[in-house]
Parts: C-alpha cells; structure tokens; sequence
C-alpha cells in the first residue's frame, strides 16, 4: 500500500467539501461536520425549514453555525505546506495573489489562474477550462507541431544531401572539362599558351563562382537544419516540463514553429558554360593540317547520291542499281572518303547546315561494309553524331555534349600518332569532343547524311573547301 503524503492529507482536511476549495470562514454543525459559512449559508437559503448536512444527511437547525477558529487555522497552515511544497517542486502551483492552488487556465489570457481569480472581473467573461485539460490539449499541439518541425528537417536534410551531390557532380565535371581543354592546347601550346591560360582562367572562375554558390546554398540549408534542430529540441524540452512551464509562453512557441518554412536554395545551374571556345588562331592552326577529303563512290551506300565533285552527298529518293562491292556499305546509309591515312595529322570540316540527324568521324578501313554498323571505337569507328536525343559521342556508352550554340560546320582533326580524334563547332569555335585511343592500320574520313522522315533532313552534308594557305598532307 502506498505511503499517504501528510501535505495532501492536510489540504483534503482543510478543504470545503461543498465548494472543495480551501475552507473560508468555516464553520462547524452539530453533526461536526465542517463547511465554509457561506457555502451552507447557500443551503439554508434554499429551504425555508431545518436542513440537512451534506455530507451525513443529519438534520441541522439554521443559525446553529459556529466558528471553527482551529480549523481556519488547519486551513492556513494547509496552505502555507501547500505553498512550500509546489516551491520545493519546482512549480508554482498556488496563485501568488490569492494563495489559492493554480487549477484552472485562462484562454484569452494564456496564464493559469485560481478559482478565486475566475471569479474575478479580469477573468469573469474569459474562456476558462481546468489546467489539466489546458495542458494535454497544448501538449497534443505541441507534439504536432514537433511532427510538422521533423519533417521540414528532413526535408532540408534531403536537399542538403542533394545540393552536396550536385557540387560533387559539378567538380566532376570542372576535372573533366579541364582534362579535355589541357589536352587541346597541349596539342599545339607553343601557338595557343596565352589563349589556354585565359580559358582555364575562366573556368577556374566560373568553377570557384558556382561552388561558391553551392556550398553557400548548402550552409543556409544546414543552417536551417540547426535552427529547426534547435527548435525540435525545445519543444522536446517544453513537452517534458511541469505543467506550468510548458503553458509559459506556448502560444508563442507555436507561433514560431508553425511559421517554419524551408527556405529553397538558390537555383545553381550546373551545365558549363560555353564560353572555352576555340580562337580563330587555333583555327587558323588546325588549317595548317587542312586535307582535301573526297568522297569515295565505292563505299556509297545505294541509297546515297553524291556529287560529281564527290563534295557532297544526301539521302536520295530511290535505292540505285550499284555493283555490289565489298567496300560498300548496304546496311548503313554512309560514304568514306577515298583517303585513308596511316599517319600524321589531318583536319578537315563539313557543313551540316540545318540538318536534323548527322554522323561524322573517322573509323578503320578493316570495318565490315555489310550488315548492321555500331559506331563505337571498339567496332572501329570514331564518330560523332546528331540524332533525336542531341549530339553524342558514339563511346559506350554514348556521351552527351553540351552544345549551347547550333554548330553549323564540325571541324575534325586527327592526329594519328597521339591516338586523337578531336571534333569542333566551327560556328562558335568550341571544342566538342576528343576520342584518345591507340590507331593501327588506315584511316579513313567517315560520313552519314542522316534518314529523312517527312522530308525534313534532306539537306547534304558538304565537305568545306581547303583554305589556300593550309599545308595539305602535313605530317608531324
């Protein structure tokens, strides 16, 4: 059996138990039970003949009523234990004004009060509800709002996690970017040293500007974390305190979560800009290997009509009436040019124009001319191309490139020796791509005008004209 608390024994005591509020003026009956004066005064003045005790029934004569003076100072001594006893727990739970036990709790006023302060005129017309019931209903707010506080973490966690992912993916990307331009100028950097420092100053600023950006958005995103930590962690706190400390300032507790928002991080675009172009000088410099490519009828496809200049060549109407040589292609609607190379560097360009679908490169000459083709270096083909899902290197898996503007001409410039093929945007003079692979045998140019559904890439795939001062065949 549990131990009875002496203080709670005394405040039962000394407590009404009509009004069950400590006794006011008590008063005792001759069956000796006691009652506050006013409350069985309240009782008397209900009959107009003898009454009874609400507690035994006994029959009492009005105005028999006499002070209980011992008890009204049970009652104090009560109150006082009452009073030391909240202290000593840590709450404060007697009205400091009335010295009355704190059992109600006042809505509009958002403080708990006492019954003697219900009836007053600051709280007369107030919605006023039992402390105990104030305090689960704003725990159960609490706890929502905990719910609501946790899952904005989580969420801010998440784009963290994503932003983190975005900035790794990003240096990727710098780290290739700057590969592929070092390759390029190592290519010809007694020519181009100044223009390659300038670029990869450039990029270097723009990756120092982006990540900068990125890790900006990924410190206000854990800052948020912290602050909705910081914010869970003390509702967690106030959902564990004493009743009167968890009704303190709770209103505005919940304002402030409830107005918890994440805050979306800065748009950060990840895609490169095209600003590492190719100058006209390493144009220039690539033309010094400048090749006078032709197309080789032989190992047209019957389906293609070239030139009489072998310059050109399209998708034609009708399939031609061809002898069916080896080196002819029948599977695939593709041409080579009739020079093959064993060495050296080569450049040459083509004029895609406003073509829909495209494919140029190099590939060996060994490749099977019948059947199906796999443009993939492992099948012996170097090649870029143009198709419905954007411009690709035909590595496998295949590698989108970034293209910001429309390449009207594609520059192609082998050198055989370093094992490269390098593809460009003459049109914004941008470097495209570069296959690094180890070449053995003949080399020849390779072209693929694309199909033509509904007559919208009919156009042809024309080989540029060699600039007077371009050095033809010019071996290293």
């Amino acid at each position: 059996m549990a131990t009875e608390n002496p203080v709670e024994s005394l405040q039962e005591e000394a407590t009404c138990p009509i009004c069950l509020e400590y006794f006011k003026d008590p008063v005792i009956i001759d069956c000796g039970h006691n009652f506050c004066r006013a409350c069985i005064a309240q009782c008397s003045e209900r009959s107009n003949t003898d009454i009874s005790c609400p507690q035994c029934r006994e029959a009492v004569q009005q105005g028999n009523l006499r002070p209980n003076r011992r008890l009204a100072s049970v009652v104090e001594i009560a109150k006082r234990l009452s009073l030391q006893a909240a202290k000593e727990a840590g709450e404060e739970r007697v009205c400091r004004k009335h010295q009355e036990t704190l059992k109600l709790f006042c809505e509009e006023d958002q403080t708990p009060i006492c019954v003697v302060c219900d009836r007053s005129r600051a709280h007369r017309a107030h919605t006023v509800v039992p402390i105990e019931e104030a305090a689960q209903e704003y725990e159960e707010k609490l706890q929502g709002a905990l719910g609501s506080l946790r899952k904005e973490l989580e969420e801010a966690l998440a784009v963290t996690s994503k932003e983190e992912k975005k900035t790794t993916e990003w240096q990727g990307k710098v780290k290739n970017k700057r590969k592929m331009i070092a390759g390029e100028f190592n290519k010809l950097h007694t020519l181009l040293r100044e223009e390659e420092q300038l670029l990869l100053q450039s990029l270097e600023e723009e990756e120092r500007e982006t990540l900068q950006r990125l890790r900006e958005n990924v410190t206000k995103l854990s800052q948020q974390s912290s602050s909705l930590q910081q914010l869970i962690t003390e509702l967690e706190k106030k959902c564990q305190q004493p009743v009167i400390e968890l009704l303190k300032d709770v209103k505005s507790t919940l304002s402030r979560s409830e107005n918890v928002k994440l805050q979306e991080p800065e748009a950060v675009s990840t895609d490169l800009k095209n600003v590492y172009k190719i100058s006209l000088d390493m144009r220039e410099a690539l033309q010094r290997f400048g090749v006078d490519v032709t197309l080789d009828p032989d190992t047209a496809n019957p389906d293609l009509v070239l030139s009489e200049d072998r310059k050109r060549v399209r998708l034609g109407d009708t399939c031609q009436d061809l002898p069916n040589k080896p080196e002819r292609f029948d599977g695939c609607v593709c041409v080579l040019g009739a020079e093959g190379f064993v060495g050296g560097r080569r450049y040459w360009e083509v004029e895609v124009g406003d073509k829909t679908a495209w494919a140029l490169g190099v590939c060996r000459e060994s490749v099977s001319r019948k059947g199906k083709v796999t443009g993939t270096p492992g099948n012996g083909y170097w090649v870029v191309v143009l198709s419905d899902e954007g411009y690709e290197a035909c590595t496998s898996p295949s590698t989108p490139l970034p293209v910001s503007v429309r390449p009207s001409q594609v520059g192609i410039f082998l050198d055989y020796e370093a094992g490269e093929v390098s593809f460009y945007n003459v049109t914004d003079r941008s470097h495209l791509f570069t296959f690094t692979d180890t070449f053995s045998g003949k080399l020849h140019p390779f072209f693929y005008p694309g199909l033509n559904p509904g007559g919208t890439n009919a156009a042809p795939l024309i080989i540029c004209p060699v600039p007077a001062e371009a050095g033809g065949n010019l071996c290293p």
